[in-house]
């Protein structure tokens, strides 16, 4: 740590280098995302990006089909706490693992706040295989479509 560096007022970074290391973590528009996404939209389905599906609601969806109600969360092993991947950290364990179990409260609230809406949630981790993740995104949101299809006048 140099010693001219000073924690910015209500920072908990501990250092600089920890400092540029968590800023550098992005929040969406990762490569999983992204190679979903392009899967998806390859199959000719349209959708928003890191959107909000309900307006009173101040999360966002990685993938949002608003018709069809259908929200995609893409989830990080560690940041939501994948059974499979996740491994508690080795420095301020205590605040990190709080951080991942408050992050995965969360994704739970979310989900019974869209289901109550009517919505379909459909969560993935980073590491499933995305064409897998995608087949799945368009069988369901090809499904809900037929469901709200208005009956034709004939």
């Amino acid at each position: 740590m140099t010693e001219d560096w000073e924690r910015p007022a209500g920072s908990w970074a501990s250092s600089a280098a920890r400092r540029r290391n968590m800023q550098a973590i992005r929040s969406r528009d990762t490569k999983p995302e992204r190679l979903i996404r392009q899967l998806v939209h390859a199959k000719g389905l349209r959708y928003r990006v890191a959107a909000k599906p309900l307006p009173d609601l101040r999360r966002t969806a990685d993938m949002v089909f608003r018709p069809a109600k259908v929200a995609v969360f893409i989830d990080g092993c560690y940041w939501h706490g994948c059974p499979e991947h996740y491994v508690s950290p080795r420095t301020n364990p205590v605040y990190w693992s709080d951080k991942v179990t408050r992050n995965m409260a969360r994704d739970r609230d979310t989900d019974e706040r869209l289901t109550e809406a009517g919505w379909i949630v459909l969560r993935f981790w980073e590491h499933e295989n995305p064409t897998n993740c995608a087949n799945h995104i368009s069988a369901t949101v090809e499904s809900r479509r037929q469901d709200v299809k208005p009956k034709s006048l004939n």
